[in-house]
């Protein structure tokens, strides 16, 4: 394992074995009074605390049986599994080329049934045309640095992007309007871009909602994220990609997704506005 990756390792350790020594001290026990109802020695108890030994899932529940705090065992356990790989770095990702990276969600998405999708950037990867995904790609790879394989990045992206006609999966996509509004290619493909995104809205298993900029806000705007059926949610900001799956982390989400879903646009005033930044390009 790389020295990175270790260390990333170590530190979700230190972050579950600081929520476990909260708990203990919340429930208002002593690490050797824990030790005795837990039944085993006092020495394991600080090891867990300090991080130096992982606890395994039986440990946990313990550990929270012993502090009356049942309810948090899922979330410590799910986080304790996830320690390794909850947080990847971009760069990681990326370091064999853009195409690669859009292979690796296959699976995942082959086997979910429900997406919701928050963006406030760029228009979201389900609903690139060709000619959009080579503009941002190509942007993304110039800026990382990264091997330039955006032709077989866009193909794989189109590939991937086929769940879309899937009737038996539904997708739930939120936009800020500002998304209608980036420039990050030419007025002819953004043109045809916007195009995409109004044939799109005819689709039976997809709910489009726009944001507007004049919309009073009861949620302010985030960075994308997607919600994969209740189990997991991909974060995305600049230098990572964060993938959460403690109930807690999904619930959150989720009812941000909620929240911001109540203020968008939809139907014939999500139309009007994709055709007001039609228009805005001549």
């Amino acid at each position: 394992m790389p020295p990175h990756a270790s260390s990333r390792v170590q530190k979700a350790r230190e972050r579950l074995a600081h929520r476990l020594r909260d708990i203990r001290k919340d429930a208002g026990i002593s690490g050797r009074e824990l030790a005795v109802r837990c039944g085993w020695s006092e020495s394991k108890s600080s090891r867990i605390e300090n991080a130096k030994t992982p606890p395994s899932d039986a440990d946990i529940k313990a550990w929270c049986r012993a502090c009356a705090a049942e309810s948090q065992a899922l979330d410590l356990i799910v986080a304790n599994r996830q320690s390794a790989d909850a947080h990847v770095q971009w760069r990681r990702l990326q370091r064999s080329g853009l195409r690669r990276l859009q292979e690796s969600v296959v699976d995942l998405y082959q086997r979910t049934r429900t997406f919701r999708v928050y963006v406030s950037d760029v228009v979201p990867g389900f609903l690139q045309t060709p000619g959009y995904a080579t503009a941002l790609l190509s942007s993304i790879a110039e800026f990382r640095g990264t091997p330039d394989d955006v032709s077989d990045a866009v193909a794989a992206r189109m590939r991937r992007n086929a769940v879309l006609s899937d009737g038996s999966r539904r997708f739930s996509f939120v936009l800020e309007e500002s998304v209608l509004r980036y420039r990050l290619c030419g007025a002819e493909t953004m043109a045809a871009q916007l195009g995409h995104l109004l044939g799109v809205m005819d689709l039976p298993n997809v709910a489009v909602g726009i944001v507007p900029f004049s919309t009073q806000r009861t949620v302010w705007p985030m960075p994308t994220f997607t919600v994969f059926d209740h189990v997991r949610v991909h974060a995305d900001t600049l230098d990572a990609a964060s993938a959460l799956t403690e109930p807690s982390q999904v619930e959150l989400y989720t009812r941000a997704f909620e929240q911001l879903s109540q203020g968008a646009a939809r139907g014939a005033a999500a139309r009007s506005l994709i055709t007001g930044a039609l228009a805005s390009l001549d």
